[in-house]
């Protein structure tokens, strides 16, 4: 029996089902599956699959809407962003970068896996247009003749840091002008140490939500890491997915006012609705499945590795888990 006497749901949005399974309050167990896309029978497939369950276990066949105050919880692993990131239908995107750097995410870490592959095949870059962004801040060094006729400022770790080019907000407009005019509302800022220095990258991440961009994914908010290229990667990922993941949490939302919704994170965590971003979407369906088998399949005992395959209708995942140590 449910403790709360409620409705529970766990849910896997796939890209070509969707399984729910639900907790009924009298304690009975109820799964459903149903195509994650069916325009001309429902918009929304999890949402669909919660009404159908409540429906008939309640026995109110006379109402379309959910009444949320008889669930105590939903959450939802999902492949929207995972999908969108393999078949390249994420949203349009440009990246901001610091002044001598446009190349630095397409030229990567030069990681080589096969080290004498003749013909090597680079990844398509997520974004479409880069700005250089007219700024510059370094780590100090003491033995550096220019720190001298730099700005010092203090970073969020308490290191130095000197501004030896101060933002250039007039240039940076006009390029984000350019940008709009192209069509793109969704931008990647990736500023050399914003890592411990973010106030440039605030400063351009304010001017460009004050000119009408409707997404900013800031490199220091997103993965505030030494690294710039993993850094750099990973907002661009965010800025090419947050908006494919809004669109699909506006949908969902309504009619759930009130109910407890968290998405799984790609961690295998769980986050609110309103906090669930690109970047931490795009393993959110796999890793609800790492969890799943390994407290369902995991033997403690002989601490035997286990492998996890789940081939969907879009994309395959395949994972180990293991428990290191005692």
């Amino acid at each position: 029996m449910s403790s709360s006497g409620l409705f529970q749901f766990a849910i896997d949005r796939g890209g070509t089902f969707t399984d729910v399974w639900a907790r009924c309050p009298d304690g009975r167990v109820r799964v459903m599956k149903l195509l994650s896309e069916d325009p001309a029978n429902y918009n929304d497939a999890p949402k669909e699959a919660i009404r159908r369950i409540i429906q008939q276990e309640t026995n109110n066949h006379g109402s379309s809407s959910i009444d949320t105050n008889i669930i105590e919880w939903i959450r939802m692993g999902t492949t929207v962003a995972t999908n969108a990131l393999l078949e390249r239908k994420g949203e349009p995107m440009a990246l901001l970068i610091t002044k001598g750097f446009q190349d630095l995410l397409h030229i990567g870490n030069q990681s080589r896996p096969n080290i004498f592959d003749l013909e090597i095949v680079s990844p398509d870059n997520l974004y479409e247009k880069v700005v250089e962004v007219e700024e510059r801040v370094v780590l100090r060094q003491d033995d550096c003749q220019i720190h001298k006729q730099s700005g010092a400022v203090k970073g969020t770790t308490g290191e130095m840091l000197y501004t030896w080019k101060p933002l250039n907000v007039v240039q940076l407009r006009y390029d984000l002008q350019k940008i709009l005019d192209d069509g793109i509302r969704s931008i990647a800022v990736v500023l050399m140490h914003s890592y411990i220095f973010p106030d440039h990258e605030e400063a351009v991440g304010k001017l460009a939500q004050e000119m009408g961009f409707t997404n900013v994914s800031l490199s220091s908010k997103v993965m505030s890491m030494a690294r710039v290229v993993p850094r750099g990667y990973t907002a661009c990922a965010d800025a090419y997915l947050t908006p494919c993941i809004k669109r699909y949490i506006e949908g969902f939302r309504e009619g759930l006012q009130g109910a407890k919704v968290l998405f799984m994170r790609s961690d295998g965590g769980l986050t609110p609705m309103e906090n669930f971003m690109g970047s931490h979407a795009i393993l959110s369906g796999p890793a609800g499945g790492v969890v799943g088998y390994a407290e369902t399949t995991f033997d403690h005992e002989t601490k035997i590795p286990v492998i996890g395959f789940d081939m969907g209708g879009t994309s395959t995942d395949v994972s180990r888990f293991a428990k290191i140590g005692r």
